[in-house]
């Protein structure tokens, strides 16, 4: 009898706030991530990859259905993703795969025909239609409580309680005190075992698991010894003006992010403004991230080890991103919700089995790329059509050793800053809600970010790789602002939604048009 073809599988793991400069295969960085760098040094790294757009609603949106903000409307965490759009979930099932999911997806479901009182239009954490949850963690993480408390910890559903630090000696930082779990027992290392049983009995046939680790999501805190595997004294000074006051008047947005980002969000019990933090807390926890970084890393370690050991190993797709980046003190901010780079900037790792990828090993590009690129990355591999309403490209050429002279010269991400169900930016700066957009244009030499109420940002990248120095208003750049802005137009035209704009009615019936080569055919 002819043996069974051999699977192909697809690992598509997410890390949450996972910034660029937080992968120890970054030139320069930090981060202590071993097993990270290893599978880097067998695949093929992308310097330049950015996340579309931020809070995590948005970016996964972007992530998963390959389209831009501007495409699928996805605003803010609570913003429906609309029910007529494709996503990656749904498009494997039609290669024939079962799409599984451990995490979340971060997607609130089009309200259109579902009742008021429908658990889902309550929570922003639905599952992404087309995806099957295998373990469905959301911000009450239920199984992994359970599980805790099977372990004996005493904190019930409250998991507020489960991320407040066992011990704090006096005197140190507010996130330097070890998690009162045990680093076995954490939420991604819970995660893994999920996945790794899923894996476990499905070794003969192809399978497409997305694992979304929430860390190294805030609250800011580590399991033992990782809170105290870095040395607050060793972490980078952050990238920011001399004091939060001139920081505050540089743009009237990053003013009401600066009198909005409170500690409590990021650290349980935290107290006052993040702006206000001493700079030695601040080291503690650019200390404590990377930790947290270093434990995910742990957890990965034990998931490709499991596929080499599994013969898996050379049959998988594996892609390893994040869905935005984090401030960490840069520009006097944590979090993502501002138009900077480093809440876009974000890793990104592909490992393609094929002997045609070989030669990309251990390399690293400089390309732009950017999460809508992704979708049509894991569809070209399965071998699946990529829909018309993806706004990327494949990375398959890139992977396989060819290059586009055509490729993107430039990377783009939006922001939108309209309230939610609570008051914020949109109320303090008193603006329309329809006229709290941004969006940004990295180029080799600039950044320029546009808003639509707001006076413009312009960076000269050569002189000002921090980004300190606004020179919007510097008559010298007027030709850079003119050049910038035309070409966001060029490209927010070039990308509007085209699902159906290739097709024209004609007496022979519906004409399609290819637009990779503006071929003809009937209907």
């Amino acid at each position: 009898m002819p043996s069974s073809p051999a699977p192909r599988n697809v690992l598509f793991v997410v890390l949450d706030h996972w910034r660029a400069d937080a992968l120890g295969a970054m030139a320069g960085s930090l981060a202590k991530t071993p097993h990270l760098d290893a599978l880097a040094a067998d695949a093929l790294v992308f310097q330049r990859h950015f996340g579309q757009c931020a809070p995590c609603a948005p970016a996964r949106a972007s992530l998963l259905t390959g389209m831009y903000q501007h495409n699928h409307g996805v605003k803010r965490n609570g913003t429906p993703l609309a029910a007529e759009f494709t996503n990656i979930a749904v498009e494997m099932s039609n290669a024939g795969y079962v799409p599984a999911l451990f995490g979340y997806t971060d997607t609130t479901l089009d309200p259109r025909g579902l009742g008021a009182n429908n658990p889902a239009m309550h929570s922003y954490e639905s599952v992404l239609p087309g995806f099957f949850p295998e373990l469905l963690l959301t911000d009450v993480p239920s199984p992994w409580l359970a599980y805790l408390e099977e372990q004996g910890y005493a904190f019930g559903t409250d998991v507020q309680a489960a991320y407040r630090p066992a011990t704090r000696m006096p005197g140190e930082g507010p996130t330097r005190a070890a998690a009162q779990f045990k680093a076995e027992h954490s939420i991604s290392a819970f995660l893994t075992d999920a996945l790794l049983r899923f894996i476990s009995v499905r070794r003969e046939q192809s399978w497409f698991a997305h694992a979304a680790y929430i860390k190294p999501h805030p609250p800011f805190i580590a399991s033992a010894p990782y809170n105290e595997m870095y040395n607050p004294a060793d972490m980078a000074k952050p990238l920011r003006k001399a004091t939060a006051e001139q920081e505050a008047a540089s743009h009237p947005l990053i003013d009401t992010c600066l009198r909005r980002t409170r500690a409590a969000h990021y650290w349980r019990d935290g107290e006052g403004l993040v702006k206000d933090m001493s700079d030695s807390d601040l080291a503690q926890l650019r200390a404590t991230y990377y930790g947290m970084v270093t434990e995910v890393d742990a957890q990965l370690g034990r998931l490709i080890a499991k596929l080499k050991e599994w013969g898996l190993y050379d049959h998988t797709l594996v892609v390893v991103t994040s869905d935005h980046g984090e401030q960490l003190g840069d520009h006097w901010l944590l979090g993502k919700e501002c138009p900077f780079e480093q809440s876009y900037h974000i890793p990104l790792i592909v490992r393609d089995p094929a002997n045609a990828a070989d030669a990309t090993r251990g390399t690293q590009i400089r390309q732009f790329t950017e999460a809508v690129d992704i979708m049509p990355t894991i569809l070209d591999w399965v071998g699946a059509a990529v829909p018309r309403q993806c706004d990327g490209h494949t990375l398959l050429g890139f992977l396989r050793g060819r290059t586009d002279s055509n490729w993107r010269d430039a990377a783009h991400w939006e922001y939108d800053y309209r309230d939610t169900w609570v008051p914020g930016a949109e109320t303090m700066l008193g603006l329309p809600m329809d006229r709290c957009g941004v969006v940004a244009l990295r180029l080799q030499n600039f950044l320029y970010i546009h808003f639509s109420a707001l006076p413009p940002l312009l960076y000269d990248l050569r002189s000002d790789p921090g980004c300190l120095d606004n020179v919007a208003a510097d008559s010298s750049y007027a030709r850079v602002m003119l050049d910038c802005a035309q070409r966001l137009l060029s490209w927010q035209m070039d990308s509007s939604r085209r699902e159906l704009t290739g097709m024209c009615a004609s007496p022979n019936g519906m004409v399609v048009r290819d637009p990779v080569n503006a071929s003809v055919s009937g209907s």
